[in-house]
């Protein structure tokens, strides 16, 4: 009789170990992170030890479907992990992506900084201190009439508060007021009249020596690679583009937006952010785990995240944008956030650099695991 002794390589198993692999993995989704493979090893090998990695997948398993202690945003995220090349990746020792780019994210930061300081900043925060801090629900109200709206003022609060007037044949929008069965407010676009601040008008801006394949390749392999659907739309001129899952839309896993009015080397910029979102799991993952699932991030790493992407990117092609404006909206003065995952940041920035240069072949769809254990 053969009796089968375990490969080499296989790790013996350290039950002793699953409960504080676990309480380790449960305090970090508490404190609202979700780390990419190598930083969750990291970490759990910090606290609990190097035989901490024998446990890691079977912990990862078992809260991927814990219902009594976690969300099901916290289960989606262990789940994607534990099935992701990633960690297989971290746990046979392969050097984490964050030392790419620790450059880049320095001055990303150090620009950021320094812009808050400048005569532009201070331009944009008086600008946005000047609306009325409307109730959520009339905010939801207006995102049902113009989802891409971003700033609105009622006529009178227009004129007396930014010196700018309705357009002729302005189309006003409908929000509850105390007193009034309604009131009428303006998005930006149906004004005119005092130049906007700088960041109001430039804020998705990128310019630079342009190669319109970098455009083209970046939109194909978003397609036909990752099954990402991107239109070209009129959308506000305050909102540059969006992301969104694609449900409703026959064939594609999610949906991105890119305002049509934007130039080439900006349409580039923005789309590079929206699919970091995309790329970073900010919108989920699904069963073939192209990207992980990270939706409990808070919506400053999200932002943090996708721009630094968008600016590691842009750069890399010689391309300028106005990416320190928009992280010193969500970093302040404030060292950066300890949920911002730059091991994801600079994966998903390699990534999107090589859509953009090459053409990719589409994606393996993840097979049930009942058909791969019949073949």
């Amino acid at each position: 009789m053969t009796h089968l002794q375990p490969e080499q390589h296989e790790l013996p198993l350290q039950p002793i170990l699953f409960e504080p692999v676990k309480q380790a993995l449960l305090a970090l989704l508490a404190g609202g992170r979700q780390p990419s493979a190598w930083e969750l090893l990291s970490e759990v090998e910090t606290k609990v030890g190097l035989k901490a990695r024998w446990e890691l997948l079977a912990v990862l398993e078992a809260l991927s479907q814990d219902t009594k202690d976690l969300t099901q945003s916290q289960r989606d995220f262990c789940g994607s992990l534990r099935g992701s090349e990633d960690l297989a990746e971290a746990l046979r020792g392969a050097d984490a992506p964050e030392k790419e780019i620790k450059s880049t994210i320095d001055s990303l930061l150090q620009q950021s900084r320094a812009y808050r300081g400048s005569k532009d900043f201070q331009d944009m925060v008086n600008f946005m201190g000047a609306f009325r801090d409307y109730a959520p629900f009339n905010n939801m109200l207006v995102r049902l009439q113009n989802p891409t709206c971003s700033f609105y003022a009622t006529e009178p609060d227009w004129i007396k508060r930014f010196e700018r007037k309705l357009k002729e044949d302005a189309r006003p929008m409908l929000i509850l007021a105390p007193m009034h069965p309604v009131m009428l407010v303006y998005d930006l676009d149906q004004t005119e009249g005092k130049p906007l601040p700088k960041e109001v008008t430039e804020f998705s801006k990128f310019e630079g020596d342009w190669k319109p394949e970098w455009l083209n390749r970046l939109v194909l392999n978003a397609q036909a690679h990752d099954k990402i659907r991107v239109d070209f739309k009129k959308l506000s001129s305050t909102n540059a583009g969006f992301a969104t899952i694609a449900a409703a839309f026959g064939g594609w896993k999610m949906r991105i937006a890119i305002h049509d009015e934007r130039d080439e080397p900006s349409r580039f910029g923005v789309l590079c952010h929206e699919l970091a979102h995309i790329h970073l799991g900010h919108l989920g993952s699904d069963k073939d785990l192209w990207w992980p699932s990270r939706r409990e991030l808070n919506h400053r790493t999200m932002e943090i995240e996708a721009e630094a992407v968008a600016f590691i990117v842009s750069t890399r092609f010689g391309l300028k944008g106005a990416s320190d404006r928009y992280v010193s909206r969500y970093l302040g003065n404030q060292p950066m956030p300890p949920s911002v995952s730059l091991d994801l940041v600079a994966k998903v920035a390699g990534r999107l650099e090589k859509m953009a240069k090459e053409i990719l072949p589409p994606r393996r769809e993840k097979k049930p695991r009942a058909q791969k254990a019949t073949q």
